[in-house]
């Protein structure tokens, strides 16, 4: 199916509004790498925006604070597909008190500095990975796109803020040390990236070109294995809002706490908001004047890729783009009807799997024949296999779970064998 990427003709129509600070924000940590019991991070600790608090007792590991307050709770609960979580909620102040150690460190830009003060960054919830120092990527890639549809948050930074990024870009290869950065968007944004300075490349906005192997693969003319990291083909991916909080960081010199984020309405309506990391959901809704009823669905993401939570207190962060409210009425609820073999998402697929086959094994819970047969860790997770389905089987999310369930008997096997 030809999807086209929402395409911003004029910023105007996208005027960012600023939500108020919240009384309280709440951030989360996977659990996977930090657990609860081995939190440092105790009730009643006073925190300043930017800080970085220490959440493990002689090991690294912090939290950058994106307000200034105090700790009222830490728990550890159950989030999307399962995963344990810890949430840590601020009671936030007044004013802001920045941290001086940030602004100190970032005089001097340094792989080091980013690893110790810049690990998130709006737009992009793991920039270390970027950073190789022995063996620099040969290439970074700055999607100027949005990943799904609907979403407008890094077209309206291109838009907006071509000089912003210019000055980010300096110093994304300052830190990286790579020697070719490409900014990609899509052709009505063209002229505007082009007052970036940066090398820029032209691509469709038919989705899922804006995914970052297709991405990649436009610029590079060759595909690279879902199943493996874009580090090893020596190329990384950054969003545009993640280089101008590059800007922000060593400009500025104030650590980079606000994310852009999307709202589309129920009826397809688009605003841009700018809010605190951390904010409940609930805030950003309220100041939108957008209600939610019994029913009514809230997705962290966009159509195609993101995920629905089951609370207004979920709170923004570094990675949520985009917050798609659909009513009650346009939910399409999923069936458990059996495949009949029509072969549209065997069609739609652009990695050319046989979903139709995948989806067998799939709902019968035979995850490894489903990796070793038919190469269920090929799926590039654009969820256009759900889309066409004409009987609504969830098949993208038989997948995810597919890839879920093998993730904790592998993550289940090395700890075996680390014991």
């Amino acid at each position: 199916p030809k999807l086209r990427y929402a395409e911003v003709e004029d910023p105007g129509q996208f005027e960012v509004q600023d939500i108020p600070l919240p009384e309280k924000i709440t951030l989360t940590l996977s659990s996977d790498r930090i657990h609860y019991g081995d939190l440092n991070l105790r009730q009643g600790a006073e925190v300043k925006t930017g800080e970085r608090v220490p959440l493990l007792q002689g090991r690294k590991g912090y939290l950058a604070s994106p307000v200034t307050g105090t700790v009222e709770r830490v728990s550890e609960n159950t989030t999307f597909t399962d995963y344990r979580s810890i949430f840590i909620t601020i009671d936030v102040a007044d004013k802001d008190r920045w941290d001086t150690e940030f602004s100190k460190a970032v005089e001097s830009p340094s792989p080091q500095v980013v690893r110790e003060f810049l690990a998130l960054l709006p737009g992009m919830s793991n920039f270390t990975s970027l950073i190789h120092i022995e063996n620099p990527l040969d290439i970074i890639v700055v999607n100027g796109m949005d990943q799904d549809l609907l979403v407008s948050t890094n077209q309206w930074i291109v838009h907006a803020e071509a000089q912003g990024i210019k000055e980010g870009l300096d110093y994304l290869k300052t830190v990286t040390g790579a020697s070719r950065v490409v900014l990609v968007v899509p052709p009505n944004l063209r002229s505007q990236a082009e007052k970036t300075g940066a090398e820029i490349k032209v691509i469709r906005p038919v989705y899922p070109n804006a995914l970052p192997r297709f991405t990649v693969r436009e610029i590079l003319g060759r595909d690279i294995p879902a199943n493996a990291a874009l580090s090893n083909f020596g190329v990384g991916v950054i969003s545009a809002e993640a280089v101008l909080a590059l800007k922000t960081a060593f400009v500025d010199k104030r650590p980079p706490v606000e994310k852009m984020v999307s709202v589309i309405h129920k009826d397809g309506r688009v605003r841009c908001v700018r809010a605190r990391i951390g904010t409940p959901v609930r805030e950003i809704l309220s100041a939108l004047d957008i209600s939610v009823d019994q029913g009514d669905r809230i997705v962290f993401g966009g159509p195609m890729t993101g995920h629905s939570v089951y609370s207004e207190d979920m709170p923004i962060m570094h990675s949520t783009d985009a917050i798609l409210i659909q009513d009650k009425n346009q939910v399409i609820p999923n069936s458990d009807n059996p495949c009949v073999n029509c072969g549209e998402c065997v069609r739609a697929c652009p990695a050319k799997l046989p979903v139709n086959m995948l989806i067998r094994l799939l709902e019968n819970r035979l995850y490894e024949e489903a990796a070793q047969v038919y190469d269920l860790f090929s799926c590039v997770e654009c969820g256009l296999c759900s889309y066409v389905c004409p009987l609504h089987i969830p098949v993208f999310h038989y997948i995810m779970l597919g890839k879920h369930e093998l993730g904790l008997e592998q993550a289940a096997e090395e700890s075996d064998g680390e014991q």
